[in-house]
């Protein structure tokens, strides 16, 4: 498997967010804040960020942190009181 890492671009208009899919997997359109979350592989982060922001219709690019983050936790321990709870068959 590649390692793959996501970009989060912000478009003036969603009419235009079909056509980022060349680019890379899209993952999500926000209708609202009106971004789109598309994944390409980390060999070709820096060049497919270039390209997408070259286009007129593109406000922004930022790159995802996530796999940058640690995502095992320690001391994840349930609280006692909610164990409780859950045990008393409510």
């Amino acid at each position: 498997m590649k390692d793959r890492q996501g970009l989060i671009v912000y478009v003036h208009h969603l009419k235009q967010a079909k056509s980022l899919r060349r680019y890379g997997h899209v993952h999500y359109i926000s209708r609202k804040m009106k971004y789109v979350v598309i994944y390409c592989d980390v060999d070709d982060i820096e060049a497919t960020t270039n390209k997408v922001s070259r286009l007129p219709y593109v406000r922004e690019v930022l790159p995802s942190y996530r796999r940058f983050l640690k995502t095992e936790f320690e001391n994840a321990l349930p609280d006692k009181a909610k164990e409780y709870d859950y045990k008393s068959g409510l």
